[in-house]
C-alpha cells in the first residue's frame, strides 16, 4: 500500500513567548532588523527568510531559555554572527563551537529571555 506524501517542505512559523510586546518587537525590528510580517492585514511578528517569528504575548507561554522545540537559525558564518549580535548587546547563553559534524553553533538571548540558536557550515 502506498503511502501518500504529507507535503511537509519546511518550518513556516516558529512563535515566541513574549512579557513586553513593545521591547520584542524593539528587538526583533531594530536590534536585528528583520522586516516585519503581516497576515490578514495585522503586523503578526518578523520575517526571517521565509520563516515567520511570530510573537504571542501573555496566554501564549512564559518565555524560556529552553524552548521546546529547538529553534536554529542558519547564518552564513556563526562566527561573524556572534561578534554582530555582541555589538548590538545581545547576551550571547552560548558562544559559539564547532559541533561534531563540522557545524559552527551558538545561542544568545531574545530581549525576553527566549534562547536562539544559530548555525553556520564555517
Amino acid at each position: 500500500m502506498d503511502t501518500p506524501q504529507l507535503g511537509l517542505k519546511c518550518v513556516k512559523v516558529v512563535a515566541l513567548a513574549v512579557h513586553d510586546m513593545a521591547r520584542a518587537k524593539r528587538f526583533y525590528g531594530q536590534t536585528l532588523g528583520l522586516e516585519p510580517a503581516s497576515g490578514g492585514g495585522d503586523e503578526v511578528g518578523f520575517l526571517l527568510g521565509d520563516v515567520v517569528l511570530m510573537l504571542k504575548d501573555g496566554w501564549y507561554g512564559t518565555p524560556t531559555a529552553e524552548p521546546n522545540p529547538r529553534i536554529t537559525l542558519e547564518c552564513a558564518s556563526a562566527r561573524a554572527t556572534e561578534e554582530a549580535l555582541k555589538r548590538r548587546d545581545v547576551k550571547i547563553s552560548n558562544p559559539v563551537d564547532r559541533y561534531d559534524e563540522g557545524f559552527f553553533i551558538g545561542a544568545f538571548l531574545d530581549s525576553e529571555g527566549n534562547k536562539l540558536w544559530f548555525c553556520s557550515a564555517d
